[in-house]
C-alpha cells in the first residue's frame, strides 16, 4: 500500500508541490482505492440498500400485523384505507395505479417477460413470391431486440408498482393511526399544499428523476442486458435471433480469444492505457496553461487586453467540430504546415502529424489546448475577479510578493472552487469522441495486426463506436461500456470524496 508523507513534511510544500504531490499520490494508489472501492463503498451501498430493504418490510409487517380491515384490504386493493377513511383523491390515485398495472401486465408485460428467458424463438417461414419469381421472406419469428428492451422496461415498471404499492400501505397504515388518535386527516388541498411547500424538492425533482430513469439507468440496464448475449454482425433480428451466453463477452474479452478477431485483448489493453494517459494530459495541460494565460491578460499594465480576450473567445464561438476538422487538413502530410516548411528548405519529407502513433498523439494532445484553453481562461478569469481584494492587501502589507502571493492566494484558491471542474474535465477527456474522431479517426491502425479496426490513437469511446458501427460487435462493445461506466464510476466518487473542496468547503464561505 502507498504511504502518505508525514503531515509535517506535508506542510512544509507549497501549494503547487502540494497539488502535484496529491495527483502523483492518487495516481500511485488508484490500484489500491480501486480495490478498497469494491471492499468498502460497494458493499456499505449494499448495506444501505438491505437496511433500507429491511426497513420496508418491518413497515409492511407492522401493518399486516396491526393495521384494521380497511388497512388489510388495501394490501389487495390499494387506496381501498384511504377511500373507506374518506381520503378520496389520494385513495383513487392508489386505485388507478394498480388499475393501470394490471391492465398493462395482461394486455403486454406478462407476455414479454414470458420470452425474456428464450429471448423468442422461429416461426415457420412465411413469405410470398415477387414478380420475378424470387421468394421473399417475411418475418420469421420474434424480434429478441425488442423482447429484451420491453422485458427490461416492463420489469422497472413492476419494480415502481412495488413502490407505490409499499407507498399505498405505509399511507393507509399511517391514515389509521391518525384515524385512531382522533386526528384530522389530510385533505387533497393539504396533500397539494405539501408538494408546494414541505415536499416541493420532491415535486422538482420528479422531472429530473424521471429523464434520468428514461435517458440515463434504462440505456445502462439494457446494455448490462446486451453484454451477456450474442448480439453481432450473425445475429441480427429479426431475421437471425440472439441467446444469452452468460460471461463469455467477459472472458473473451480479457483472454483475447475472440471468434475472426485476432489479438483483441492486446487492443483492448492499449487503447485502456492510452485513454487513461491522454485524458491526463488533455486535461491538465489546458488548466495549468488556461490559467497562465488568465494571469497573464488580466495582469496590469498589459495592453489590448479586450482584444486577447476577443481572439481567445472567437475559437470557442467556432463549432469544434469545424477547428478539428480544418486542424487535421493543416496537420495532414499533404497539409499546409509540411508544404511551407518543405518549400522553405526546413524539412525533406513529411513531419508525419497525423500518419505515425506516437507523433500523433502529441498532436492530439497540441489541438486539444488549442480548443480547450480558452474555455478555462474564461472561467479563471471569473475567479480571480471574485478573490476578495483585502486578501491580496493584506499579503502586500505582510511583504509578501507576487510570487509568494500568487502561490498562498491565487493558486490554492483556485484549486478549492475549481476541484470539481478538473473531475469533470477529467472524466469528459476519457470520454471525448470529437477530438479524436475529426483528427484522426483514431488512426493510424495498430501494426501488430490487432482488431476490431483498433487505431494507435483510438479511445474506448472511439474503438467502441467502430466495434458498433463497423464490427458489429454488439456484445463485446457493450461490455467494453460496462468496463468504461466502472472506471468513470470509481475515478469520479474517488477524486470528488477527496478533493479539498468536498473536505474543506467552508474554508472560502
Amino acid at each position: 500500500m502507498t504511504e502518505r508523507i508525514s503531515e509535517i513534511e506535508y506542510l512544509k510544500k507549497t501549494s503547487l508541490q502540494k497539488f502535484v504531490y496529491n495527483i502523483t499520490f492518487f495516481f500511485k494508489s488508484f490500484p489500491q482505492r480501486f480495490i478498497g472501492f469494491f471492499k468498502t463503498i460497494l458493499p456499505a451501498f449494499f448495506l444501505r440498500i438491505w437496511l433500507y430493504i429491511k426497513g420496508v418490510g418491518v413497515t409492511i409487517g407492522t401493518a399486516a400485523k396491526e393495521g384494521d380491515w380497511k388497512t388489510r384490504v388495501s394490501f389487495g386493493v390499494m387506496g381501498f384505507s384511504q377511500l373507506a377513511r374518506g381520503q378520496i383523491v389520494r385513495g383513487a390515485l392508489f386505485l388507478l395505479s394498480e388499475i393501470a398495472f394490471i391492465f398493462y401486465m395482461v394486455c403486454f408485460g406478462w407476455s414479454q417477460l414470458a420470452l425474456f428467458p428464450s429471448l423468442g424463438y422461429k416461426l415457420p417461414e412465411r413469405g410470398h413470391y415477387n414478380d420475378a419469381g424470387v421468394w421473399v421472406p417475411q418475418q420469421l419469428g420474434h424480434n429478441s431486440l425488442l423482447i429484451l428492451l420491453y422485458s427490461i422496461l416492463t420489469i422497472l415498471i413492476i419494480l415502481f408498482f412495488v413502490f407505490i404499492w409499499y407507498e399505498n400501505i405505509k399511507s393507509g397504515y399511517a391514515a389509521q393511526e391518525l384515524q385512531e388518535a382522533r386526528r384530522k386527516l389530510p385533505t387533497a388541498a393539504d396533500d397539494a399544499k405539501d408538494l408546494l411547500d414541505g415536499q416541493y424538492h420532491k415535486t422538482l425533482l420528479c422531472i429530473p428523476l424521471l429523464g434520468l430513469t428514461v435517458f440515463t439507468i434504462f440505456p445502462i440496464i439494457f446494455m448490462i442486458f446486451v453484454a451477456f448475449t450474442n448480439y453481432d454482425v450473425n445475429h441480427q433480428p429479426p431475421m437471425q435471433l440472439f441467446d444469452w451466453i452468460g460471461f463469455k463477452n467477459f472472458v473473451s474479452l480479457f483472454s483475447g480469444n475472440v471468434s475472426g478477431a485476432a489479438n483483441f485483448g492486446m487492443a483492448f489493453g492499449r487503447i485502456l492505457l492510452w485513454t487513461i494517459i491522454w485524458a491526463f494530459f488533455a486535461t491538465f495541460s489546458c488548466y495549468i496553461v488556461g490559467i497562465i494565460v488568465a494571469i497573464l491578460i488580466n495582469k496590469k499594465g498589459i495592453r489590448f487586453k479586450k482584444l486577447w480576450r476577443t481572439i481567445l473567445i472567437i475559437t470557442i464561438a467556432v463549432p469544434q467540430f469545424i477547428s478539428l476538422l480544418l486542424m487535421s487538413q493543416i496537420f495532414d502530410d499533404h497539409g499546409i504546415i509540411n508544404i511551407m516548411l518543405q518549400k522553405w528548405g526546413w524539412i525533406d519529407k513529411s513531419i508525419p502529424f497525423l500518419s505515425d502513433g506516437n507523433v500523433a498523439k502529441f498532436t492530439i494532445i497540441f489541438v486539444n489546448m488549442w480548443v480547450g484553453i480558452p474555455f478555462t481562461m474564461l472561467m479563471v478569469t471569473g475567479i480571480l475577479m471574485n478573490i476578495p481584494e483585502d486578501l491580496y492587501e493584506s499579503a502586500r502589507i505582510d511583504g509578501a510578493g507576487p510570487v509568494k502571493t500568487f502561490f498562498k492566494i491565487t493558486l490554492p484558491y483556485m484549486l478549492h472552487v475549481t476541484t470539481p471542474y478538473l473531475i469533470t474535465q477529467f472524466i469528459g477527456n476519457l470520454n471525448n469522441f470529437n477530438v479524436i474522431y475529426l483528427l484522426t479517426g483514431g488512426g493510424p491502425l495498430m501494426s501488430e495486426g490487432a482488431s476490431g479496426g483498433a487505431g494507435q490513437t483510438d479511445l474506448l469511446i472511439t474503438w467502441l463506436y467502430k466495434l458498433i458501427m463497423d464490427q458489429k460487435l454488439y456484445g463485446l462493445a457493450a461490455v467494453i461500456s460496462i468496463i468504461m461506466f466502472i472506471i468513470t464510476a470509481v475515478i469520479s466518487l474517488v477524486l470528488y470524496n477527496r478533493s479539498n473542496a468536498v473536505k474543506n468547503e467552508e474554508d472560502f464561505m
